[in-house]
């Protein structure tokens, strides 16, 4: 029994989002381009991982999806999705993407924003490497912030800067892995009156080896006083796990290396200790230790907890779109279809964070919106006109 056609519906920008990216293609077509992205986007938070998916769900939905727009020549073909978003300008559509974002994070000041990459693993075509993203996530909201498309893994070095001009990071605290250890990184971190914590490995041995010496000399009892330090112990699923966080903010040992990085004002070393007390492996010990540059003074509890917040965008962000939007396994690929295709589940997954009347997982979200459209309604914030 088809839906009955309500008044027309207001989407808080939503919409005018999607209504505001110009369309790649050069002829008139009986598909409008703000058709076959809400389409998308609707499939996408419905459970759709790829075109096939999307125009199966859609063809169900027609009647649901007709209720916001016009929908005159009924639903496009697989095809036509997948030409189309491999043409259209995914610049464009994540610009579009971050302008959407910045009323749900007015301000980001004191907030943690976590940078780190991730490969789209099924993306990769002929002599064609995988996609890899640049992501921005902001730790408490639990939603992306933005994404920047780079040539390959190494490229990070130059994507992290181009992804903060796009966005307004003032007042933020920066938390990046090793890969992001840069001058450049650095000074435009500052230069958008932000802070860094950032990760320290051997890609800057002399940084590396002056911070390893200063914390060695401090065990020793070299250093007076003795730097601050603080411990917690986690127990988990059959293991037990010791961090022991010390942070020095007196950098006159590290004489000239500290001077080349800008802003610098502390180091940090985490010391990890892992045993696994219950099931296979018991009686294993493995240790890790693990150091970090800071423009910002917290104490040692502070720099734990914000080492600790970083992993939110593996453990909240990447982990969930592998397992749940199953992106390694698309093979969406041609073109820039990738990339918006990427953008897509990124939407989808901020938006599915942000509904809070239902606490449950993303996956059961993503099964009750294909099940359900009014939920899907809630979900994309549609509210119907006065």
């Amino acid at each position: 029994m088809p839906l009955p056609a309500p008044a027309p519906l207001c989407t808080n920008g939503f919409l005018d989002m999607l209504a505001a990216l110009p369309d790649p293609r050069k002829r008139a077509c009986p598909y409008p381009l703000n058709e076959l992205l809400f389409v998308a986007l609707c499939g996408v938070c419905s459970g759709a991982n790829g075109w096939v998916d999307v125009t199966d769900w859609a063809r169900l939905q027609i009647d649901w999806l007709k209720r916001h727009l016009p929908f005159a020549n009924g639903i496009a073909s697989h095809d036509t999705f997948s030409r189309v978003f491999k043409l259209l300008d995914p610049r464009k559509f994540e610009a579009s993407f971050i302008r959407w974002m910045q009323p749900l994070c007015p301000t980001l000041a004191g907030d943690w924003i976590a940078i780190d990459g991730k490969s789209v693993r099924g993306s990769h075509h002929g002599d064609t490497p995988m996609t890899h993203l640049v992501s921005a996530w902001h730790h408490a909201q639990g939603v992306l912030l933005g994404q920047l498309k780079t040539a390959e893994k190494s490229n990070e070095i130059t994507a992290i800067p181009e992804l903060l001009d796009t966005l307004q990071v003032h007042g933020a605290v920066l938390t990046i892995d090793a890969v992001g250890c840069q001058h450049a990184i650095v000074e435009t971190i500052i230069a958008k009156q932000a802070d860094y914590i950032i990760a320290v490995k051997n890609n800057q041995p002399a940084l590396a080896e002056a911070i390893e010496k200063m914390f060695d000399s401090n065990d020793q009892g070299q250093l007076a006083p003795a730097l601050e330090q603080a411990t917690s112990i986690d127990k988990d699923h059959g293991r037990v796990e010791t961090r022991c966080c010390t942070v020095a903010n007196d950098l006159s040992v590290l004489g000239r290396v500290a001077e080349q990085w800008r802003g610098l004002r502390s180091v940090v070393r985490i010391q990890s200790t892992r045993e696994i007390v219950n099931g296979r492996g018991k009686g294993k010990i493995t240790n890790d230790l693990r150091y970090y540059i800071s423009s910002i003074l917290l104490n040692a509890e502070q720099f734990e907890a914000a080492v600790r917040a970083h992993w939110g965008i593996e453990n909240s962000c990447h982990w969930v779109l592998d397992v749940t939007f199953r992106e390694d396994d698309c093979r969406v690929r041609v073109g820039d279809g990738a990339e918006n295709f990427a953008i897509l589940r990124r939407i989808s997954l901020n938006l599915i964070k942000k509904e809070k009347s239902t606490k449950t997982s993303v996956n059961i979200k993503r099964l009750k919106m294909g099940w359900s459209p009014k939920y899907l309604e809630t979900v994309l914030g549609l509210v119907a006109a006065a």
